[in-house]
């Protein structure tokens, strides 16, 4: 399945702003999913300023979203059949592949993040725990059941994958303690 670079830079948008909004930084704490300070003035934006100055402000939401990846996948791990799982950061090999592209496309550019992406800039200009959740709250309310992996979405996923991310952000609520790892069952509907 290709996909526009439209359709690419909004499924970014939801992973990059989740990855931020997981930190759990000492200056800037948010919701704490991730052992990670890496956007934040005085955490890993101050080191990538000086190592990579054109660059820096990719690098750290590449870190946070690797972070919010790796975090995905252990939670996946405690299903019996983690490869059939559809999640916020596994969209399956050929989507997640042009993903990917598209990051190191965009970054190249030279362009900051937040212009690249422009609801990025949105969803990120100041962290604030109810605007975030109205921000994830956009579109149909999907259904779920929590499993050992985390939240499973009943249904199968839209054939569109953007609709997919955007009904994974919106089963990230209720807001937990834990990275809920919302999922669907069926990897073959989005491959």
């Amino acid at each position: 399945m290709h996909l526009s670079q439209g359709q690419l830079d909004q499924i970014l948008t939801v992973q990059l702003a989740v990855a931020w909004a997981g930190e759990s930084g000492e200056d800037q704490p948010r919701l704490r999913w991730w052992s990670t300070d890496m956007v934040s003035e005085f955490g890993g934006q101050d080191l990538f300023e000086r190592l990579l100055p054109n660059t820096w402000e990719w690098a750290t939401l590449e870190v946070v979203r690797e972070a919010a990846r790796r975090t995905d996948a252990k939670a996946r791990k405690r299903d019996s059949q983690p490869d059939r799982l559809v999640s916020l950061y596994r969209l399956g090999f050929e989507v997640d592949e042009q993903l990917r592209d598209r990051r190191r496309e965009l970054k190249q550019a030279g362009a900051a993040p937040q212009a690249a992406l422009p609801g990025l800039g949105a969803a990120m200009a100041h962290w604030d725990p109810v605007t975030f959740q109205k921000w994830l709250s956009q579109g149909e309310k999907p259904k779920t059941v929590k499993e050992p992996s985390g939240r499973r979405l009943t249904n199968h996923p839209p054939p569109d994958p953007v609709e997919t991310v955007r009904r994974l952000a919106h089963a990230l609520l209720p807001i937990s303690d834990n990275y809920p790892c919302p999922h669907y069952r069926d990897a073959s509907a989005v491959e």
